[in-house]
């Protein structure tokens, strides 16, 4: 028995849904005003507005947000996004924390505008903190971008009762960070909270004493990669 044109249609959808990952809102209107610009190009010159409809594609794939299975074990923190990571050390947490002058491990992620630009929770808690601090715009990858760069901050108390602090950087070519959570709200490992257009880094500070299980140069998922397992935390 055949399949009717309708069904043949709707089932070339959902394949299309699996393979196209969904745009994050903040991307629209970047996308909007791509095809706009699109359009009138293609008024002027049909190979314009070629090259405007490949702008337009690669904003809209520049924005998105693939779906993603986050761990389910307890007592771990997974990446908070998608990149490469280039330093694994011991640092103090941002100031304006003011959580002391004692260390905590920090894993620091670069994105690339290769990567997918979203940020994600590392672990299901509460958002005890959210701080805004103006800076730089160094080149990202570079270790004092921690302390110069435009950053948002977040100190995040897990139900175990750890706190994390995960930071997004603005880089060399990012500038405007998004954040889309609050103080007080309680957040799910692996949930959508941000996102930093244009190339970026995000750090995650954990417990001294966490078990990292990643190193300089390895690639992340966001949401899924499983940074560090926290103390207490049986192997």
């Amino acid at each position: 028995m055949t399949s009717s044109p309708e069904r043949q249609g709707a089932h070339l959808v959902e394949l299309a849904r699996g393979i196209v990952p969904p745009m994050n809102p903040a991307g629209r209107p970047f996308v909007l005003a791509a095809a706009v610009l699109t359009l009138l190009l293609r008024r002027i010159a049909r190979p314009l507005g070629v090259a405007g409809a490949v702008l337009t594609g690669w904003t809209a794939w520049f924005f998105r947000e693939p779906k993603r299975v986050t761990p389910s074990r307890a007592g771990i923190a997974v990446a908070p996004a998608d990149g490469t990571v280039s330093h694994v050390a011991q640092a103090v947490p941002p100031a304006e924390l003011e959580l002391g002058d004692e260390p905590m491990t920090r894993v620091s992620v670069f994105l690339s505008i290769f990567d997918v630009h979203v940020q994600r929770v590392p672990a299901t808690g509460e958002i005890l903190r959210k701080v805004y601090r103006p800076g730089k715009f160094l080149s990202a990858d570079l270790d004092k971008a921690s302390e110069d760069n435009e950053r948002n901050t977040l100190l995040l108390r897990t139900v175990d009762g750890h706190q994390l602090v995960v930071v997004q950087i603005a880089g060399l070519v990012a500038r405007r960070i998004v954040c889309h959570v609050d103080e007080g709200e309680k957040v799910t490992a692996g949930a959508t909270y941000g996102l930093i257009r244009f190339g970026s880094r995000v750090d995650l500070y954990v417990p001294r004493g966490s078990r990292i299980l990643v190193e300089a140069g390895q690639k992340t998922i966001g949401g899924e990669t499983v940074l560090a397992e926290l103390p207490g935390t049986e192997g």
